[in-house]
């Protein structure tokens, strides 16, 4: 059995939730693409329209050995603001919502704990959607790492 599993996450530009993931213990590896949209294929062209239903994110491969579902979704909360409807600071529109896409009803259950501790946490304020992954593509390959390689 494997230890890998994975985790969707949206919450803003997708650049700066990855660089904050990169390095933390069990992160075997991060992408960054676009979920939750009409289409399985899409390109950061037509996510920036608003109009695809796309949010930028990233996707974790973790080792559940080393950090739990629930540290990387309590980890996510506390790098974005959850309260922030369809927007992160200068960014605005759907595609930079904050957003929890599950693979399994084990990380739903997760998912709906982590964000209820949050929203008590910030009175009730919390608009983080948490949906099955029902898309996903990959972004442009500009795009993978693109702060690391920035600055390196």
């Amino acid at each position: 059995m494997s230890n890998l599993d994975k985790a969707i996450i949206c919450g803003g530009c997708f650049w700066g939730i990855e660089e904050n993931f990169r390095t933390k213990p069990g992160i075997i590896s991060t992408e960054v693409g676009y979920a939750g949209g009409k289409n399985s294929n899409t390109s950061y062209e037509e996510v920036c329209t608003g109009k695809t239903g796309h949010a930028e994110c990233v996707k974790l491969t973790f080792d559940k050995k080393i950090i739990s579902y629930e540290k990387v979704l309590d980890l996510f909360f506390k790098m974005h603001d959850p309260t922030q409807k369809d927007m992160q600071y200068p960014d605005i529109g759907t595609q930079y919502r904050s957003e929890i896409f599950f693979t399994n009803l084990d990380q739903k259950q997760i998912a709906l704990k982590v964000r209820a501790k949050f929203n008590d946490l910030h009175n009730n304020k919390v608009v983080t959607n948490i949906n099955p992954l029902t898309t996903y593509s990959v972004a442009e390959t500009y795009h993978q790492k693109y702060i690391f390689k920035k600055n390196t």
